[in-house]
């Protein structure tokens, strides 16, 4: 099945089955699993410089609120994502205390603390994902916040030793791995968790569409769906039904639908449904004449219809004008075919027509048989001119009325009848469509 696809601008605000879906806003309900742990980088420091390390690490854990202060402003100094309105600022402080408290008490107790502060970091991608927080906002507050772990572990360690700093050196791999492995955990929560909030939005999308195509959605729905799809609730729609002749499980692809200012296409097995909200200027039969069908394809157009509530309206009358539709290929418009569409609601009664107008006919031999139909049909497209139908068929004018005659004797019908003509156009169509 083809994904729900539109054309027209898309709303950024994210979101036929025949269950009677729910339109309600899907999220994330649980934080995806995260990966286990890989074996920590042995490290290459000797006890004494690891023992320092410590030392200056125990220090910095009596200070995490004013570093905490610090990371928050140089965050908002340096990145503008930082200064927007929708960013709680006791949020983000609670934020990154925590995850600094995870991380510095991690350098103290790497195998007691280590799972506890890739969780923190773990959460934080996630969180800000839901958020629609942009991902290199992130991991860039995550170096600031690393750069001044370590400008301060080196400021700690040469207080009162002026070589402390240079001694802290040999764990500065160890450090950066540590960052690097916390880094990476927030791309990838944060690149999880927009992989499942996509095929949510993708989902309500799909949801809010079949619900309007089936007619369960309710009025108080329209609100969200306009807010989703983009589709005025009180818009002027259309809606076309394209159907393949492809019996595999691939749906026919959706094609450009010229005229409509905002296209939605539904695609579900060897079908496909659009909404189409009409252009100021463009009509329903307008559309139905630009409307570039797929090879081994045909389309039905509705009539056009007002508001939401209409759009299910709309597209049982584009199923009949499928049904009704004349041949491969084309679009059939229902207003353009609506004795068609007579037949083709009332199969049975159609049947039942064809039988009795056309019996005789489809009695006789495949050669006459087919002459016989096409000569009535050509007549009644050349709207009763013999001479017409003659062209058409290339054949003389008294060729095509010794063809009536043998109608008339066969059938004991009269062609000077206008019902007699009425009910054997409706047969014939009914033959074409119903395969009587």
């Amino acid at each position: 099945m083809h994904p729900v696809t539109v054309s027209g601008p898309r709303p950024s605000v994210p979101a036929v089955g025949r269950p009677a879906p729910r339109l309600s806003t899907d999220r994330v309900r649980a934080l995806p699993r995260m990966p286990a742990a890989r074996p920590p980088i042995r490290s290459r420091a000797d006890a004494e410089t690891i023992a320092l390390l410590h030392r200056t690490t125990r220090v910095m854990v009596d200070e995490l609120p004013r570093l905490t202060d610090r990371i928050v402003a140089l965050m908002k100094e340096r990145e503008p994502a930082y200064r927007a309105a929708c960013v709680d600022p006791h949020e983000l402080w609670r934020e990154v205390h925590d995850s600094l408290s995870n991380n510095v008490r991690s350098l103290l107790n790497p195998k007691e603390t280590r799972e506890a502060a890739r969780s923190v970091s773990w959460r934080i991608g996630a969180d800000r994902a839901a958020q629609g927080f942009p991902l290199d906002a992130l991991l860039h507050a995550f170096r600031i916040g690393c750069t001044v772990v370590w400008e301060h572990l080196l400021d700690t360690a040469s207080r009162d030793d002026p070589d402390g700093a240079r001694a802290l050196v040999h764990v500065a791999a160890d450090v950066w791995n540590f960052v690097d492995e916390h880094c990476t955990l927030v791309a990838e929560a944060y690149h999880e968790v927009g992989r499942q909030l996509a095929w949510h939005r993708e989902n309500r999308y799909r949801i809010i569409v079949a619900a309007l195509l089936d007619g369960t959605a309710r009025v108080s729905d329209f609100p969200e769906a306009e807010a989703v799809l983009g589709l005025p609730e009180q818009g002027r729609y259309v809606v076309v039904a394209l159907e393949g002749t492809d019996s595999s499980p691939r749906a026919p692809r959706p094609p450009e639908v010229y005229g409509g200012s905002r296209t939605v296409w539904h695609t579900r097995e060897g079908a496909a449904y659009a909404i189409v909200l009409l252009g100021a200027e463009t009509s329903p039969s307008q559309l139905a004449r630009d409307l570039v069908v797929p090879p081994g394809g045909r389309a039905g157009v509705s009539p056009g219809v007002t508001g939401l509530a209409a759009v299910n309206t709309a597209r049982r009358l584009a199923d009949t004008a499928l049904r009704a539709c004349p041949g491969i290929g084309q679009a059939a418009l229902l207003e353009d075919h609506y004795p068609e569409a007579l037949v083709v609601s009332a199969p049975e009664l159609g049947s039942a027509l064809a039988a009795r107008m056309l019996g005789p006919v489809l009695a006789l031999e495949p050669a006459d048989r087919d002459v016989l139909l096409a000569t009535l049909a050509v007549w009644l497209e050349a709207d009763g001119s013999a001479r017409r139908a003659g062209e058409l068929l290339f054949c003389h004018r008294n060729t095509v009325l010794n063809r009536l005659r043998r109608y008339e004797q066969l059938t004991g019908r009269s062609l000077d009848r206008p019902r007699d003509v009425v009910e054997l156009s409706l047969a014939l169509s009914a033959h074409r469509l119903l395969s009587v």
